[in-house]
C-alpha cells in the first residue's frame, strides 16, 4: 500500500503562514502526497511551486460552515480554478440538511460541481460531527445525485472527525465508484490503515509525513 497516494496534505489553520506553507509544499514534493491541501489564498502559490510535480493542489469552498451562498460557492470554485486548483473540497450547507431542504443542498452541491467540470474534482464535506445516521445517509445520497467526486467527512472546525464507523457508514451508501475521504483527526498509521480499511479512498491529514513514517501526528486537521 502506497499510502502517500491517499494523502491531502493539509494545512488550513486560520494563523497558517506562509513559511509553513512553503513547509507543507516542501513535504508533499518529497513524499509524493496526492495533494496540499490550503485555504483559496495560498492557491496560486502552491500552484507554482508545484506546476512541475505529480502533487496536486486542493483548496476548500465555502469553508468551514457551508453557509455561505450558493453563488458566492460558485465564484470562489472559478477563482480557485483560475489560481491552479483542481480539487475543491466544497462544505454542504448544514442547517438545511437538517430543515430537511435536500433540494436545496443538492443544488448547492450541484453549481459547485458544474462549476468545477471538466476542471478539478469535488469533494463535498457533510460535517459528520454534526450529524444524525439519517443525515449523513442523506447527505451522502445528494452529493452522489449531484454528481460530486467524494464525499468527505469533515473540516475539522466542528468538535468531531473522522471516524471508521462514519467512513463504512459513508461507503455502503455512495457504493463502490465514488470517492470517500476521512478527514478530521487521523493522525497515524493505524488511523489510517483503519480508515483505508473501512472504504476511504483519500485522506486528509496534517500529519502526513507522521503517518508514513509510522509516528504520531499532533493537529487535528
Amino acid at each position: 500500500m502506497e499510502l502517500a497516494k491517499y494523502i491531502d496534505h493539509t494545512q488550513l489553520k486560520p494563523d497558517t503562514t506562509k513559511e509553513s506553507i512553503a513547509k507543507i509544499v516542501e513535504e508533499a514534493k518529497q513524499h509524493e502526497f496526492a495533494s496540499v491541501c490550503v485555504n483559496p489564498h495560498w492557491v496560486s502559490y502552491c500552484y507554482k511551486e508545484l506546476k512541475d510535480t505529480p502533487v496536486k493542489v486542493c483548496t476548500v469552498i465555502g469553508f468551514p460552515l457551508g453557509s455561505t451562498s450558493t453563488e458566492t460557492k460558485i465564484f470562489e470554485t472559478k477563482q480557485a480554478i483560475a489560481d491552479g486548483a483542481t480539487e475543491v473540497d466544497m462544505v454542504i450547507n448544514v442547517g438545511e440538511l437538517k430543515s430537511n431542504n435536500d433540494e436545496f443542498v443538492e443544488k448547492d452541491i450541484r453549481a459547485v460541481v458544474e462549476a468545477a467540470k471538466g476542471k478539478a474534482l469535488t469533494k463535498v464535506i457533510i460535517e459528520t460531527s454534526l450529524l444524525t445516521e439519517d443525515e449523513k445517509v442523506r447527505a451522502c445520497k445528494l452529493a452522489k445525485n449531484a454528481e460530486a467526486d467524494y464525499v468527505k467527512t469533515s473540516t475539522g472546525f466542528s468538535g468531531g472527525g473522522a471516524t471508521v464507523e462514519d467512513i463504512r457508514l459513508m461507503r455502503e451508501t455512495v457504493g463502490p465508484e465514488m470517492g470517500v475521504k476521512a478527514s478530521g483527526g487521523v493522525r497515524d498509521l493505524e488511523q489510517t490503515k483503519a480508515m483505508i480499511e473501512a472504504g476511504a479512498t483519500r485522506i486528509g491529514a496534517s500529519s502526513g509525513v507522521a503517518i508514513i513514517s509510522g509516528e504520531q501526528g499532533t493537529s487535528d486537521y
